[in-house]
């Protein structure tokens, strides 16, 4: 699978092309999903841009993005502070404004109680784990580990998480992104790339919109990929 990140928790002045309303989101996800993107990986906003899970904005957002690209898996990030659990647990009625999975960071307090709550409103959970640890038991409705890691730490990671048999996307952030990319398709896990993780090329200089990105990581990711 290859996941577009399509804004992560970046600000419109980070670049130019960052999608942030509902409209934006459904033109950059038809465009990636056009390039072989299965997955969006989104942060729903609120109307002066912040990062929000109030339900009413996460179903207009999910519902445009939905109509724009049926079909497509849509994620969302839980990483927004103030009662996580409470406004998850208004997602039941959403119905076509519901996400199809939304990621749950094991390194924040409460991520157990944050992973029942998507459960209980039918919303499957990607853990996220940026670190060593043990996770113990998981929770019901996991169905993904999502490792967000450096080249470096990317192998002590996934000798972690493998085991647990479950389906795993690495990514890396910033500097780390294409590198860790090539990795994870030469492994043959599950990619990740967009303006959320990157905003730049390989060759340093600042990507055009999420399209470009996308489009050479697919490239990458078929080439780099065991034959």
């Amino acid at each position: 699978m290859l996941q577009a990140c399509l804004n992560g928790s970046r600000t419109a002045a980070e670049h130019p092309a960052l999608p942030l309303s509902p409209e934006r989101l459904a033109e950059d996800a038809a465009d990636v999903a056009a390039l072989g993107v299965t997955s969006v990986h989104i942060h729903p906003r609120d109307v002066i841009g912040a990062p929000t899970l109030v339900g009413p904005e996460v179903a207009t957002t999910i519902a445009t993005v939905r109509a724009a690209v049926p079909g497509i898996e849509i994620s969302v990030s839980t990483d927004v502070p103030g009662g996580r659990t409470r406004l998850i647990g208004s997602w039941g009625p959403l119905a076509a404004g519901r996400p199809d999975i939304a990621s749950v960071h094991v390194d924040q307090p409460g991520w157990r109680d944050l992973a029942r709550a998507l459960h209980q409103v039918n919303v499957r959970v990607e853990l996220v784990v940026t670190t060593l640890g043990d996770l113990g038991d998981l929770p019901e409705g996991v169905s993904r580990i999502t490792v967000t890691a450096t080249r470096e730490t990317a192998e002590s990671l996934l000798a972690q998480v493998e085991p647990l048999g479950l389906p795993v996307l690495l990514h890396g952030r910033d500097a780390d992104a294409w590198a860790v990319l090539d990795y994870a398709a030469l492994l043959e896990h599950h990619v990740r790339m967009g303006l959320g993780d990157t905003l730049r090329m390989p060759d340093g200089r600042q990507a055009k919109n999420n399209a470009e990105l996308i489009a050479l990581a697919r490239r990458r990711q078929r080439t780099r990929a065991p034959s």
